[in-house]
């Protein structure tokens, strides 16, 4: 592994935009947690199936505030006691090709690459 903090970064960006998976670690006086991370253009089921399998806790989108405005999500907790403020949404399917309960493998790629489509056709006057 690599000593330098920066390189590190460097090297896991490298490894995003070749659509690996990678961790992030957040400071140990916070959650002192990991996050498997994998790029939202790049993400496959097989990423999906991995995280759900062997994470086993939420599979989380980015979205920005305007974004989660222009697609009207309600936030998870009306007055949100989290002790970092972590900003949840109501959870997120794809309109179409998914059924009721946990989606298949397929179903949770499609859910991140749907939303990135309604906001790019929103943001076309769609």
């Amino acid at each position: 592994m690599c000593a330098d903090p920066l390189q590190r970064v460097a090297l896991a960006l490298e490894d995003l935009r070749q659509g690996k998976m990678v961790i992030l670690v957040d400071d140990e006086d916070r959650e002192n947690e990991g996050d498997l991370v994998v790029a939202a253009e790049k993400v496959t089921a097989r990423h999906i199936n991995f995280m759900a399998t062997h994470a086993r806790g939420l599979i989380c989108l980015p979205m920005t505030a305007e974004q989660v405005m222009r697609l009207g999500l309600p936030m998870m907790a009306a007055s949100n006691q989290s002790p970092y403020n972590t900003a949840f949404t109501i959870s997120i399917e794809a309109r179409e090709g998914v059924t009721t309960g946990i989606p298949k493998m397929a179903g949770h790629v499609n859910t991140g690459h749907s939303q990135f489509g309604v906001h790019f056709g929103s943001e076309a006057g769609y």
